[in-house]
């Protein structure tokens, strides 16, 4: 595929639906536009499809009743900015491997650009949630990252999404994830180059205690290694965060060895000179 010159996008962007961000969705396409973005991808958190309740939990994600008044808003705002900006459909999904058929023809019905498969669930338990490392061994540690990453791999293996979100997310409240040894990271990006799916980096981690962008620049350079593909999103809950630190993100790359990211028009990848 021919590179396209700069292309300025963010993939990963939040709204009020999911309950722990603010603004809509017309407030981050305008944004967008006034930070002279080509591509803005709105990416909300699915609904917990699986739970008989219509919003499992109300301050994480979107209620199952709002997920078709959310894609019918996209689509007309992709159609109102047309000559403005180019409006993505996207969604940022769990994955649930007891459920993946049930999210895949949720997902199959709408004509999304591409879907996010992110982990936010280890063993039942939120990756945010900081108190579940207390008292662990080493052995119960490693694990637990073991069991992360086990599932990030299965979920490019599931065939079900463009961009893998924030692959070492569980150290945004505890950094000392990252210092875990195990050889499960440098295996996993193996898989998910030979998937040929991209991973995000992901800079919403500059706001959580571990200070620095999802992922870190040592699983970067492996996922070079491994001819992993990677793209951008800003994970924004705010409008004002629309494509925060992405020139930084551009420069870091470049310095990696990184020639070109990806962005994604009706899940076909195209990709974009750093």
């Amino acid at each position: 595929m021919t590179l396209s010159d700069l292309v300025k996008f963010d993939l990963h962007t939040h709204h009020y639906r999911c309950g722990h961000a603010t603004g809509s969705i017309e407030d981050y396409v305008k944004q967008a536009i006034k930070y002279g973005l080509q591509y803005i991808g709105i990416s909300d958190h699915s609904p917990y499809f699986y739970s008989e309740e219509d919003q499992l939990y109300p301050g994480i994600a979107m209620s199952k009743n709002e997920f078709p008044d959310y894609i019918l808003e996209v689509l007309d705002l992709k159609q109102k900015y047309q000559d403005k900006i180019h409006v993505l459909l996207g969604i940022e999904s769990d994955y649930f491997p007891n459920y993946q058929e049930l999210y895949r023809d949720q997902f199959s019905a709408y004509p999304f650009d591409y879907i996010i498969g992110s982990v936010h669930y280890v063993d039942d338990i939120n990756i945010f949630n900081k108190g579940r490392w207390e008292g662990l061994t080493t052995a119960q540690q490693i694990k637990v990252k073991e069991n992360y990453y086990s599932l990030i791999e299965k979920s490019a293996k599931s065939n079900m999404f463009q961009i893998l979100g924030h692959i070492d997310a569980m150290k945004g409240f505890y950094p000392e994830f990252s210092d875990i040894k195990t050889d499960v990271i440098d295996h996993t990006l193996k898989i998910i180059g030979e998937k040929d799916i991209a991973v995000e980096i992901n800079t919403s981690g500059k706001t959580k205690d571990c200070g620095g962008w999802y992922p870190s620049q040592e699983i970067l350079e492996r996922a070079l290694f491994h001819k992993v593909h990677v793209t951008f999103g800003s994970d924004a809950h705010t409008p004002q965060r629309i494509a925060d630190d992405f020139e930084l993100v551009r420069k870091k790359l470049k310095e990696i060895g990184y020639k070109e990211w990806a962005y994604f028009v009706q899940r076909e990848r195209y990709l974009t000179k750093l």
